[in-house]
């Protein structure tokens, strides 16, 4: 189970509160737990990262026990 902390404007837009939890079946890549989020919640599709390309918005940043990746 992943943890993923959500701006306010994000948690705005996906009825939930700052804290969400999601799973990730296999290896944990950033990609993988974007693809479970936006199924979890598909109003951020777009928001995180571009529809077409899926590459990560340039604004949005990943920490991993507690370090920036």
């Amino acid at each position: 189970m992943i943890r993923v902390l959500l701006p306010h404007h994000l948690q705005t837009l996906a009825g939930c509160g700052r804290e969400v939890t999601v799973t990730v079946d296999g290896n944990v890549t950033q990609r993988r737990i974007l693809d479970a989020l936006e199924t979890r919640y598909p109003m951020l599709r777009g928001t995180v990262r571009e529809h077409i390309t899926l590459k990560r918005r340039l604004r949005v940043r990943f920490f991993a026990n507690g370090r920036d990746v």
